[in-house]
């Protein structure tokens, strides 16, 4: 998985994106393997020992509760996901529910519902490419809401400590504070580890097998199993999938997570440091030659469970020339460790924000500035951590440059801009100067034109500051 991927799942997780399918919290990602048989591949004796065994049956009862619906179909409604394959909103699924819920509920307790397939949507990336979701229907959602709000307390408490992604109180800001407080101990040398399109190449099978180690009721069990073999819809026709666990549905993060915590807890009985965030896992050792071992070891842990390493973007290098979840790390005065915004998480903001302002297309500055604060709200969010100042400062100066090139666009001609300017309080000296290289529309945004569209300018309508 790229780095700006795994970024960008860290952000959906604490502030969902506007104006992109909406999967949020309790709703996240699926997409799993096939049915090859799955001895116990370099299983660590603890993996799994959540024997615990998430309280033995009922289960599927305890999720088809009216309260637990309840709840479930107010985080589904909430996250406002886009319709499946049948077409069907929230409010459409409402009212067939109404009628067809007694049946659906009988078939699953039966064991015998099947789920639709999900419906394929591509995400674009901010390097051009894209990400595949698979979008369950809205019944479907709530099904794995309502089971995941029973399987969620008493899976996750036997995860790993190093688990940061997708689990109740935790985040990415986390993983990264454990990821500097290693390089700060002495640890200069990460073993980076990037999967190779993980959530399609989970094995079913295996994954099913590490899920009953956790939970003994059978027909929590075949409901999953069932869900993972959905197929999706792409085009109007139905594809059989037998791995992966197409990333769109509540269960996802959890399934993932049962998955890799076998991997977690090698890592673990061996005393290694590292930090893992979904299918991320980041070590950090004093040494290269200690690296090249942890990374021949993962590949190892890693082929048992038939998962495979991106050789081509997974490294053992400096810790400094890497990044882990959109940051990277720098000495500063005392040699302490701070975090920084990774240069390709900058050239991805500012290509959104090329993006969002491309064209204004008519609409007034305030309009530009209102489509704007979501994201900048959830990008300053994300990147609190950041310890460098000018860089924020410079993002700033760079960001109102852009918008005072679109606001003379937007005026276009020399007659428009020197009336607009002369009312928005400008010296005839400016008004006559700016108007007069109307057509060199970055270079005549800056200097004269910050003097009439000034910060306090740009305040009053509510833009935010990142510095």
């Amino acid at each position: 998985m790229s780095e700006d991927t795994r970024m960008s799942k860290a952000m959906r997780q604490m502030l969902g994106q506007p104006g992109r399918v909406s999967v949020a919290r309790g709703e996240a990602r699926r997409d799993l393997a096939s049915d090859e048989s799955c001895g116990p591949p370099l299983e660590h004796p603890h993996t799994g020992s959540a024997k615990h065994m998430a309280g033995t049956g009922g289960l599927l009862e305890a999720a088809l509760t009216r309260q637990n619906l309840h709840a479930a179909w107010k985080r589904v409604k909430a996250n406002k996901g886009a319709a499946g394959v049948d077409g069907q909103g929230i409010e459409q699924t409402a009212q067939v529910l109404h009628q067809s819920w007694p049946d659906i509920r009988q078939a699953l307790l039966a064991g015998s519902y099947r789920p639709k397939p999900v419906r394929k949507v591509l995400i674009p990336k901010p390097d051009g490419s894209q990400r595949e979701l698979g979008i369950p229907t809205v019944t479907d959602r709530l099904i794995q809401q309502a089971l995941l709000q029973v399987l969620q307390p008493l899976i996750d408490p036997t995860f790993s400590e190093h688990s940061h992604g997708f689990r109740p109180g935790r985040r990415a800001h986390d993983a990264v504070k454990a990821a500097r407080a290693y390089v700060q101990s002495g640890k200069r040398v990460v073993v980076d580890v990037d999967l190779a399109k993980f959530f399609d190449r989970v094995n079913h099978d295996i994954l099913i097998d590490r899920l009953k180690r956790r939970i003994d009721d059978a027909g929590v069990i075949r409901l999953i199993r069932a869900y993972l073999n959905a197929g999706i819809m792409d085009g109007g026709v139905v594809v059989d999938r037998h791995l992966g666990t197409p990333q769109g549905g509540p269960l996802s993060p959890l399934l993932a997570n049962v998955l890799l915590d076998e991997v977690d807890k090698a890592l673990e009985a061996r005393g290694y440091n590292f930090a893992r965030y979904a299918d991320d896992c980041n070590v950090y050792v004093g040494s290269t030659k200690a690296g090249e071992r942890v990374m021949a070891y993962l590949r190892r842990l890693y082929t048992g469970l038939k998962l495979q390493i991106n050789e081509a973007k997974s490294a053992v290098a400096s810790v400094f020339g890497r990044k882990f979840l959109g940051y990277a790390l720098w000495v500063a005065k005392g040699k302490e460790v701070k975090c920084a915004v990774a240069k390709k998480a900058l050239e991805n903001f500012k290509a959104r924000i090329r993006q969002l302002t491309r064209r204004s297309g008519g609409r007034s500055m305030a309009q530009v500035v209102e489509k704007l604060r979501p994201y900048l709200l959830g990008w300053k969010a994300y990147f609190g951590m950041a310890q460098t100042p000018k860089v924020w400062r410079e993002l700033d100066e760079w960001l109102r440059h852009r918008l005072r090139a679109i606001q003379l666009r937007h005026w276009k001609r020399p007659k428009t801009i020197y009336r607009e300017l002369k009312a928005m309080g400008a010296s005839e000296d400016v008004a006559k100067q700016v108007a007069g290289n109307c057509h060199r529309w970055w270079r005549n945004s800056a200097m004269l034109l910050n003097s009439v569209l000034t910060i306090a300018y740009f305040d009053g309508l509510g833009l935010p500051r990142l510095s």
